[in-house]
């Protein structure tokens, strides 16, 4: 009875070294192949089609994943500065936008979101100056930046504005994370 086990186990490993593919699905399998380790998913990318979405508290978690796994580059730093324009939290983006231009004082996105920024703030003469900077820096080819820096100085010009209300504002993103300020009334 023995001899007979030993005998199968022995036919049957011989098979199975037969076998190249084990226990794994064949190439021609008509099943989808399983998990195949970890995915290759970019925090920027997701975020930004979050934003496009209009999910910026989401787009915001993905940005902070994107920095955990990137780190604080100016692309992080620029998106996690959108995100919280967007929230209306105008100190932490400001800060966040500022970081992202001291790491890269030529990176346009960061320079035109802080214009947007220091306008809502009422800082009307220093977005200008940041408005002429990324004008500068973009050669002149935005026509979003040409209009923000024309707002801003009109804003300044005009400095005895008393009325608040008078103006309504709106942010239209244009691009993955650049702004443009736009009058309602």
């Amino acid at each position: 009875m023995i001899q007979k086990w030993v005998g199968l186990l022995c036919t049957l490993s011989v098979l199975a070294a037969c076998d190249a593919g084990g226990f794994g699905a064949s190439d021609d399998s008509p099943f989808a192949p399983g998990y195949s380790g970890e995915a290759d998913i970019d925090g920027l990318l997701i975020g930004h089609r979050l934003m496009a979405a209009g999910e910026y508290e989401l787009a915001l978690k993905s940005y902070t994943r994107a920095a955990g796994e990137q780190g604080l580059t100016v692309d992080v730093l620029s998106a996690l500065g959108s995100a919280n324009l967007n929230l209306g939290r105008l100190g932490q983006a400001e800060k966040l936008l500022r970081r992202a231009i001291e790491k890269d004082a030529e990176f346009v996105p960061a320079w035109n979101n802080l214009g947007v920024i220091l306008v809502e703030k009422g800082n009307f003469a220093e977005a200008a100056q940041i408005f002429r900077r990324a004008f500068a820096l973009d050669n002149g080819e935005s026509d979003q930046i040409r209009d923000n820096l024309r707002l801003a100085l009109a804003k300044s010009e005009n400095l005895n504005y008393t009325d608040p209300n008078n103006h309504n504002f709106t942010l239209m993103r244009r691009g993955s994370s650049e702004y443009l300020i736009l009058s309602t009334s």
